[in-house]
């Protein structure tokens, strides 16, 4: 399978160097400034992620007497050189010098200069336009793909009038600190897919959401509590199953609890810079404990028992089975200890505990390679 390569097209003035406030013009070495944060993060980028980084910006009339290239070319070189030197090398460089009023095909937001990315090689639905005008985020929509606006978020959010735009513009920031650490949080995410003559099951997780879940295993019960994990765990859930309940609910159980651990296993990545461990919390009559090691040794100890047969349509033995069926896929270790008479609280209590202690262990520093472990691996 050929992986396709994801860009991040980004913008020079105002993104990379700072605009002069008024000419607008760095035709100078005295006028070249960098914008602040711009050396760690995009290098960090460009040594840590997968990008290929390609610059595209709109000169004015460079090359004529509005704009000599003489006046141009000198800090353009020095600003390349200084950049190449902090490991920020850029695949293209791609430069219009058209006026506005000539609505040039090359000129941003068109993509007349970019045909080449419009292949098979390239995939720009997991691409981002970097920049600080609006014509970056149209040049995203154009492009298809998503765009990150260099600005303040109150003013951000007043220049995304449209519609359109809104759509296209996935974060809002004058912060390279920022910008950096939302890129790295994209890449925390999985799909399984797991299909067996028994059960169809699709887990899509986003670790770094906000707790946005769609949940549908034909269990009514058994949806209540997997929601629970992404509500309180703050990631974004998505699972479907379609399993044989005309026998019973075991297989849609199991396999819901494979797939989800799976889930979590591959979007964890190298789990560096992860925090690793979590823990606990009470509900009403009960107290839960929760403790989690995405350590990489599957283990589950299990403390908690059940008077009532079933609880709504979920079958009391089946909650052991579904975190050993978890600890197995996600390769964490597990232990779970639950103290209190309600039975619904209980087992509510120990998801919403399970999703707590995940929130605190897949918490990242996005600038730390460290990874959490003496022993080199996880």
């Amino acid at each position: 399978m050929i992986t396709k390569k994801r860009v991040l097209f980004i913008d020079r003035d105002g993104t990379i160097i700072v605009e002069p406030p008024v000419d607008f013009q760095v035709d100078s070495l005295e006028k070249l400034e960098f914008y602040p944060g711009v050396f760690r993060n995009l290098s960090l980028i460009a040594q840590k992620l997968d990008f290929e980084l390609v610059m595209v910006t709109n000169q004015d009339g460079l090359g004529t007497s509005l704009f000599p290239e003489d006046t141009f070319w000198p800090a353009h070189n020095m600003m390349m050189k200084t950049l190449e030197g902090e490991g920020i090398v850029f695949a293209e460089v791609h430069i219009d010098r058209s006026m506005p009023d000539e609505n040039a095909p090359t000129r941003k937001p068109r993509t007349g200069m970019l045909q080449k990315y419009f292949n098979e090689e390239y995939d720009l639905s997991r691409s981002f336009v970097i920049g600080d005008r609006l014509t970056d985020v149209e040049m995203a929509k154009n492009l298809g793909c998503k765009a990150v606006l260099v600005q303040s978020k109150n003013k951000g959010v007043e220049m995304l009038t449209d519609v359109g735009f809104k759509t296209s513009c996935q974060f809002i920031s004058n912060e390279w600190n920022e910008i950096a650490a939302f890129l790295f949080k994209t890449e925390r995410t999985s799909i399984v897919e797991r299909n067996t003559a028994e059960t169809s099951i699709r887990v899509e997780l986003n670790l770094d959401g906000t707790g946005k879940c769609h949940i549908e295993t034909g269990l009514g019960f058994f949806n209540h509590m997997l929601e629970q994990i992404g509500r309180h765990s703050g990631c974004d859930l998505i699972i479907k199953v379609d399993g044989d309940l005309d026998v019973d609910e075991h297989h849609t159980i199991e396999d819901t609890a494979l797939a989800l651990g799976e889930a979590f296993r591959r979007a964890l990545g190298d789990k560096r810079g992860i925090e690793r461990y979590g823990y606990c919390l009470p509900m009403d009559d009960c107290l839960v404990t929760v403790a989690l090691d995405f350590g990489g040794r599957p283990w589950l100890v299990w403390d908690a028992d059940f008077k009532r047969e079933r609880v709504g349509d979920m079958p009391t033995e089946m909650f052991l089975h579904f975190f050993k069926s978890f600890s197995d896929a996600s390769m964490s270790n597990l232990n779970i200890k639950a103290e209190g008479q309600n039975e619904h609280h209980k087992i509510e209590g120990i998801f919403k505990a399970l999703a707590r202690a995940i929130k605190m262990a897949i918490r990242k520093d996005p600038f730390s390679d460290q990874l959490p472990s003496t022993k080199g691996v996880l």
